[in-house]
């Protein structure tokens, strides 16, 4: 019997819906609504860029217009429903998942001490008791309040000071916890002053196995149709072989099936899903067509390799490569339009002059820029515009671009 399929259109969709896009951004973006988006997603990136608006709420606004930052703070600082950690990135995860961070956190105590030997030396292990016991004393701190005087001097993260690499240290493994974030920078407390007892020292404690089935089961939920190594990938948490045992132990059991799927340059690859998906994405509706300006850093492209083949969309983000060097620009938008990513923006919200300044539009290849195209984006620009504070939008000369081949 042939392996259920997907083409590359129902693929699009399923991978689409099951990321929140599928659907019109409506809902009201905050509370319990905007609680149920994170955890659809699993957790929210973050990051500090703020060329429009900072990332995680990109991400969030892509899915619920109605969004606004201050949501996302309450849920964090004052309900108490959110912890912040790795992931694949520093990240907003739903707090009712952190005990499965406590495998990471064992394992990265082993890891980053050897590897942070070769890039700090001995001397912030050194800091731990000094640390712990400054917070035990004093409650919580920023970097720069557990620095000595003589630690100061010293420069960005490839610089940290002893007491500022201890203290990312004892967070990184599960004995402090960041409280809250002063403008973007992180405050540390004791994790048993943030976390609920039961949660950071849950009994029982879940064994390394159920938290690699959590993993691969939470990610393949999300993502609709994955390889092993884009399970592994999407918590990173658990390893690729971890992963693949997961997989094969699971397709022997008959609870996960091998399924195909035609990638958007023709080419068909071998992927698990859950049993019944090609009769579930068959049955999903179309995206709305409207325009949608989606983070770099959105869940659907967070995977480059994996927008490449469903979508055709080749992104890289150009922060770190010099001026002149740059392909398209600083920090380019992707454009989505129902289930296609039709092209990308170079923008940035010039909170001096109040608008939202488009300096270039490139279509991707075989994307006619139409009259209905342009009306669509200008519809959510404007909306864009109100959500980072501006009045206006406003399109520099020469900001239609020829398409990128």
């Amino acid at each position: 019997m042939a392996a259920p399929h997907l083409d590359n259109r129902t693929a699009r969709r399923l991978f689409l819906h099951s990321h929140g896009l599928g659907a019109a951004p409506a809902g009201p973006g905050k509370g319990a609504d905007l609680m149920d988006v994170v955890e659809r997603l699993g957790f929210v990136q973050l990051d500090s860029v703020r060329t429009v608006a900072r990332a995680h709420d990109m991400i969030l606004r892509a899915r619920r217009t109605s969004y606004r930052p201050p949501a996302l703070k309450r849920l964090y600082e004052v309900d108490r429903q959110l912890f912040e950690h790795w992931t694949h990135d520093a990240s907003m995860i739903p707090k009712a998942y952190y005990p499965h961070w406590l495998l990471r956190f064992d394992r990265d105590a082993a890891r980053l001490k050897e590897r942070w030997k070769s890039w700090q030396g001995e001397a912030f292990q050194s800091k731990f008791d000094d640390v712990l016991t400054h917070i035990r004393d004093h409650g919580s701190v920023s970097s720069a309040e557990v620095a000595p005087e003589e630690e100061r001097s010293s420069g960005g993260w490839w610089d940290w000071h002893p007491s500022k690499a201890a203290l990312e240290f004892l967070w990184r493994t599960g004995q402090l916890a960041v409280v809250c974030r002063n403008g973007f920078q992180k405050r540390y407390d004791l994790t048993e002053r943030v976390i609920e007892e039961h949660l950071h020292t849950p009994s029982p404690r879940p064994e390394a196995q159920e938290t690699i089935d959590w993993c691969c089961r939470g990610a393949l939920n999300r993502l609709g149709f994955a390889t092993s190594g884009e399970l592994a990938a999407f918590w990173a948490t658990v390893t690729p072989d971890e992963a693949k045992a997961w997989c094969t132990r699971m397709l022997a059991a008959g609870e996960i099936e091998a399924v195909t799927i035609t990638c958007n340059d023709g080419a068909v690859r071998k992927v698990f899903a859950w049993p019944g998906i090609e009769k579930e994405a068959a049955a999903l509706p179309p995206p709305p067509g409207r325009m949608r300006v989606l983070s770099p850093f959105d869940p659907a492209l967070r995977d480059r390799k994996r927008a490449e083949r469903l979508f055709g969309f080749y992104y890289r983000i150009e922060i770190f490569v010099p001026a002149p060097k740059r392909i398209y620009g600083y920090y380019v938008f992707p454009l989505m339009e129902g289930d296609r990513l039709v092209g990308r923006i170079d923008m940035k919200a010039d909170r001096d002059a109040d608008e939202l300044a488009v300096t270039a539009l490139w279509p991707e290849t075989g994307v006619k820029w139409s009259t209905g195209r342009q009306g669509r984006l200008e519809v959510e620009l404007d909306r864009v515009a109100r959500f980072c504070g501006v009045a206006s939008v406003r399109w520099l000369d020469g900001w239609l671009r020829d398409p990128k081949v």
